[in-house]
Order: C-alpha cells, then sequence, then structure tokens
C-alpha cells in the first residue's frame, strides 16, 4: 500500500463517519407563525377580534377627578366638622373615579350579539353634610355624635352590564325612559331638577324601521325602595322619530308598585352645525305617592316621577366654538318652583384630556304643607357653587 491509497481511504473514512454524525443530528422545528391581533372596523373604531374567535371586543373607560365647591344644596359643595371644637365647616367635595367600560360584537343568524359592561370605582366625601345628632339634648354639645364627612373609597358600582341579541336587550341598565329619549344635556349637573330614576334590570326590545322611525318597551325592575313589589314589572314604552334637523321623542312610564303614570316629550333641534338645541316635558301622576300609608315615597316620588308637583320641564343645549372647546347650558323648573340652571365650558387640553369648569345654581321650592312633595329637603332656600372636571377617556 503506497502512501496515496492510504491518504485516500483515510478521507473516504472521515467522510462516512461525518455522514453518520449527521444523520443523527437533532432538526429544530420552524417556529410556528404567531397569531397576531387583527382590527376589527365593523363595529366602529377601537375593537379587535378575540383570538381565535370570530367576536370582536373593544375596552375602554376614563379616569375623572372632581373639585366641588359652594353650598351643598347645589350638590356641588359639603361640610365635616371642625376636629377642634366639633363646629360645622364648610369644605371641598372631591372625588376620584376610575371607570372601565367594554364592549363586544359579533354577527349570528339571528342578527348582531352584542354586550355592554360598566364599573365604576370612587374614592372621596359625599356631596352633603357631616351628620351632627344631638343625642336628644341639642342644649349640650358635649353630647352630640358627630358623623363626619370624610373621604374614602365609596360605593363600587355595576352600572351597565347587558346581552343584546337583535332587539333584544336583557340585563343591568339604566331606565329606558332617561336612555332612548335622552339625557338632560351636557352638563355635569342635569339633574338639578330630576328627570327619571335609572338603575334597573330590564328586558327590551329596540325596533328601528331604517326611516327615521324607532321604538322601545321596556319591563323593568327599578331599584332601592322603587324595586318592583310583585310579579308585575314597572313598563316604559317610547317611540322616536328622527331626521337631518333633529328628533320628536315620547316615553310613557307605568309605576307598577303604586300605579302611577309618568311620561316625557322632548325636541331635539340642530339649527345650525355647531349649535344642537333642546327642550323636554314630563307630567306624572302622584295621587297614590301622598297616601297616608305605611310607606310611600319621600317627596311623593316614584321610580319615574321624581320631579315636584305633577309637571316640570327642562331645556338647553351646546354651543361648539372649535374642534377643542364648547359652552353646554340646561335650565329646569318644575311645578313644586323649584329652579335649576348649570353651565359649564369643556375644553379638550390634548386629545383624550378634558378639563370643565361648571357652576350650578339651584332655587328649592316651599314644602307642601300635606304631601311633603318638596324632594330636595330644603324650603325656599337659594344655593349655588362649581364644578371643576378633568377627565382622561381612553
Amino acid at each position: 500500500m503506497n502512501i496515496k491509497s492510504l491518504l485516500l481511504g483515510s478521507a473516504a473514512a472521515l467522510v462516512a463517519v461525518s455522514g453518520a454524525r449527521a444523520a443523527d443530528a437533532v432538526v429544530v422545528a420552524e417556529p410556528e407563525p404567531a397569531e397576531y391581533v387583527r382590527i376589527c372596523d365593523v363595529y366602529g373604531a377601537g375593537y379587535f377580534y378575540i383570538p381565535g374567535t370570530e367576536t370582536c371586543l373593544r375596552i375602554g373607560g376614563y379616569l375623572r377627578y372632581d373639585i366641588g365647591v359652594g353650598d351643598v344644596g347645589s350638590f356641588d359643595g359639603a361640610t365635616n366638622w371642625d376636629r377642634e371644637d366639633g363646629d360645622e365647616n364648610d369644605t371641598y367635595w372631591k372625588r376620584a373615579r376610575f371607570t372601565l367600560k367594554t364592549w363586544t360584537g359579533q354577527e349570528t343568524e339571528l342578527g348582531t350579539l352584542k354586550t355592554y359592561t360598566e364599573t365604576r370605582f370612587n374614592f372621596g366625601n359625599s356631596q352633603g353634610r357631616a351628620d351632627f345628632d344631638d343625642n336628644g339634648t341639642p342644649d349640650d354639645p358635649a353630647d352630640d355624635i358627630l358623623f363626619g364627612n370624610d373621604a374614602d373609597n365609596r360605593t363600587v358600582s355595576l352600572n351597565f352590564a347587558w346581552i343584546q341579541l337583535g332587539g333584544l336587550r336583557v340585563g343591568k341598565d339604566e331606565s329606558a325612559f332617561d336612555t332612548f329619549i335622552g339625557y338632560a344635556g351636557n352638563v355635569i349637573q342635569d339633574t338639578l331638577v330630576p328627570y327619571g330614576g335609572f338603575d334597573t334590570n330590564v328586558v327590551q326590545y329596540y325596533f328601528d324601521a331604517g326611516n327615521g322611525f324607532s321604538a322601545v318597551v321596556s319591563l323593568e325592575q327599578g331599584y332601592g325602595d322603587f324595586t318592583i313589589d310583585s310579579y308585575v314589572p314597572h313598563v316604559v314604552g317610547g317611540v322616536k322619530w328622527t331626521q337631518g334637523w333633529g328628533a320628536i321623542t315620547g316615553v310613557i312610564a307605568y309605576d307598577s308598585n303604586y300605579e302611577e303614570v309618568a311620561g316625557k316629550v322632548r325636541l331635539d333641534v340642530t339649527p345650525m352645525e355647531n349649535l344642537s338645541l333642546f327642550i323636554m316635558a314630563g307630567y306624572g301622576t302622584d295621587d297614590n305617592y301622598t297616601d297616608d300609608t305605611w310607606a310611600f315615597p319621600a317627596g311623593g316620588r316614584g321610580m319615574y316621577k321624581l320631579w315636584d308637583g305633577n309637571w316640570a320641564v327642562w331645556g338647553g343645549g351646546t354651543y361648539t366654538f372649535n374642534e377643542k372647546t364648547s359652552f353646554n347650558v340646561q335650565a329646569s323648573y318644575d311645578e313644586g318652583e323649584n329652579f335649576g340652571l348649570a353651565a359649564n365650558v369643556a375644553y379638550d387640553i390634548v386629545p383624550g384630556l378634558t378639563i370643565t369648569a361648571e357652576v350650578d345654581y339651584l332655587h328649592a321650592g316651599k314644602f307642601g304643607e300635606a304631601d311633603f312633595s318638596n324632594w330636595t329637603g330644603a324650603d325656599d332656600e337659594d344655593s349655588i357653587g362649581g364644578l371643576l372636571r378633568f377627565q382622561r377617556s381612553f
């Protein structure tokens, strides 16, 4: 065997061994393609597909900080007891709120399947007075029991949690007596004269003819003292006609606890592109609310007729100066001579951050001699206050 033959044989052996080792090498699998979130533009901005489903989800909410000053009766001020001598002092009303909202949408053979939730978390003191209980001895301050109006974690509230398939909606909502006809303007304190109860479980059906005509029927449970007391629900019905110039809306409600009826009609107009106006009137019966029974609603009120007397009226509007600034105003009055006036300026500092400065005035009418009809708790009293709101919406 010569040297050339030896070198060739050695090379062949090395190639064979290398091939055998290569056949035994670990093969690393290619990573599977990641499923990135897909945008869903069927229901508007902000929706995305939940991975692996055809359900579209949107998550949003806001952070809000309110600062209120003034009289308690204006719903802007507060009082607390003096830490040194126990006297009553005026103080700020403040509230920090975090609100979380979710929306879902999915197309089905029975129509669009939607859900909406809204949960609010609050910290602050109350829009009211500290409690000074004289313990039966008003001339002896040493016996007073003081309950301070202290800031702390307030209630966590589930404001909305409903499911809707096509026109059928079930779950926690606000009463159609308010949502269908619309809230009383874009002011913060829009219930200086109240226009209806809000919180309730519902079974509702919405009808939209597609030509501007729509309607709703809502079976409602109520809340608090206004919760139904049998299997008979509160009932709300409404119709609306919407056109380019505005809308005409009417709602009527039946309070099953007291067999009373209330209704509201509303006119919305848009005389120019940057101006919108509304006027709304309400009327309700109250014969059974003021009966001398073992338990009647305070101030002759029910689930829907929360104003004083039989009738009330609200009006106002919004004027948009530019894309950042708007002026909002609302005036309200009822048969009990309660008069409210609220006005604010809202300014978008940057997209998503709005500051609103509002002034509120309330004149409380006189108590009725027989029916304790004044819901305000005041008697021929004037109150004024102001609010400053910072809100970051997302």
